[in-house]
């Protein structure tokens, strides 16, 4: 792949060296590098340009990216490479695939050439003092050589391929989700004409990626999935990854994965203590559920999702943590009226600590009224009155503010005051993922059947879907 020159920058000081300077850039950046002598100049910023036939390309052709350059060099004796090489570490070039060290030409000579970044280095003065001291040490001339080095698509980085491709002055994006081997995109309509391109570019820049799908509508808020398709490589979604040192596996199309909830996920568990209980009411396949019984909890834990609901069993099985968790396939109140309100009772006697855990943040909100009036006999004290961790979206100014109200309006009962809000993450511009973090009021829980069934604000109809934004994924 690459080929020496046997020429040399000349460190000349002269309006002549000035002079060549547009002479160099064309050379620089041509599809062939010219055999004439080369001044010692201040290189492009950019390394590579891509030949202009590659814009618009909608099928991946790898030979079309190919093109040759011309980048500074040392000829180093091979006794002292390795010193060398550690002394002019931030000189050297750094390129995908691009081998820093290449015979000189001759076989046998002794010498190697060490290829320079020409963005760091176009003369002998552009060393800085520890490197020419540490060149001098070695007995390393600093005059440089120039070598032909043949770029391909293999030495690009996604960023620059895709600049090339696509229309200038329109947005390139070469960020996705990991899912295991699965990349998961979420392309913008101008990208869609060249989908399939941008698949192939992904997965072959990213060891271990074989699939990439891209989402092609918002999620379904009933069982937290969408509809994907395949952009590239194989059509395997069954994804297995490890998040805060728990395996899990699932059908990727088939249920709700967000990689970008590691953090919470560890954070809301963290506050779990050996021998309390968690109710994980939409428990998707067991992110809080299976490590909280790892650190010792009791956890009944729900989906509505019948796939979820398989994998959640599955992932318990998978962690050895099958006698810890009981698993129900429920909507979430029938959950909260049915399993967590035949356990309350003797657990709000107990010492340990209740958790339920409300991860659907498109609803989960509304779903609070189902606590009210759950219980008839009130206890004589509110030690383990239940600690409640419920998300929700906000598009409001204040969406500390907004969660605390709708909340609240769900209840029944001012939680102002009352509770604490956790910033998960920012979705999309001007939409925010929100914690809402309480004990649930024993005015609530307890409250009589006369203000149970009192004329109140209802909560919102449950909705089929939600408007998830692109990146909320």
């Amino acid at each position: 792949m690459l080929r020496f020159v046997s020429r040399t920058f000349a460190s000349l000081q002269t309006q002549t060296k000035l002079d060549s300077a547009a002479v160099l850039q064309s050379v620089l950046f041509s599809d062939s590098v010219s055999s004439g002598f080369i001044g010692a100049t201040r290189m492009e910023p950019k390394l590579y340009r891509p030949p202009p036939q590659v814009r618009g390309m909608t099928s991946l052709d790898k030979d079309a990216f190919t093109q040759a350059i011309t980048v500074p060099a040392l000829l180093v004796p091979t006794g002292v490479l390795n010193k060398v090489m550690k002394s002019l570490k931030k000189s050297a070039i750094q390129r995908p695939g691009v081998h820093r060290v290449v015979q000189d030409g001759e076989e046998g000579s002794g010498f190697r050439l060490v290829l320079l970044d020409p963005h760091k280095v176009s003369s002998a003065s552009s060393f800085s003092e520890a490197e020419a001291e540490a060149l001098r040490s070695f007995g390393v001339s600093d005059e440089l050589q120039q070598y032909e080095l043949k770029l391909t698509y293999d030495n690009l980085k996604t960023e620059e391929v895709l600049e090339a491709v696509l229309p200038q002055g329109q947005d390139v994006t070469s960020s996705f989700s990991r899912v295991g081997h699965i990349a998961h995109m979420n392309l913008r309509d101008h990208q869609l004409p060249y989908k399939n391109l941008i698949g192939q570019v992904i997965m072959d820049k990213n060891p271990g990626v074989t699939c990439v799908v891209n989402k092609t509508n918002m999620i379904d808020s009933t069982y937290r999935n969408f509809k994907m398709e395949v952009l590239a490589g194989e059509e395997n979604m069954v994804a297995k990854v490890k998040e805060n040192g728990v395996t899990y596996e699932f059908d990727f199309s088939r249920v709700y994965w967000n990689p970008r909830l590691s953090t919470e996920h560890q954070r809301v568990v963290q506050l779990v203590k050996r021998g309390d209980t968690v109710f994980d009411v939409f428990a998707g396949v067991g992110p809080f559920a299976v490590p909280a019984a790892r650190l010792g909890a009791r956890v009944l834990a729900n989906d509505l999702n019948p796939e979820s609901y398989r994998w959640l069993q599955h992932n318990c099985k998978l962690n050895k943590v099958e006698s810890k968790v009981q698993t129900f396939n429920l909507d979430g109140r029938d959950f909260i009226r049915g399993p967590l309100k035949q356990e309350l009772p003797a657990l709000l006697k107990a010492d340990s600590a209740v958790h339920v855990v409300m991860n659907l943040p498109a609803l989960a909100l509304e779903f609070l009224d189902a606590f009210r009036g759950l219980l008839q006999l009130e206890p004589p004290c509110e030690q383990n009155l239940p600690t409640v961790h419920c998300y929700g979206f906000s598009k409001d100014d204040n969406p500390e503010a907004d969660v605390v109200e709708r909340a609240s309006r769900s209840l029944g009962f001012p939680l102002e005051n009352k509770c604490s809000v956790h910033f998960v993450r920012n979705v999309a511009p001007n939409k925010d993922m929100m914690c809402v973090r309480f004990t649930v009021p024993k005015e609530v829980l307890f409250c009589s059947q006369e203000a149970k069934t009192e004329p109140t604000e209802e909560p919102a109809p449950k909705r089929q879907k939600c408007e998830e934004a692109p990146n909320s994924t």
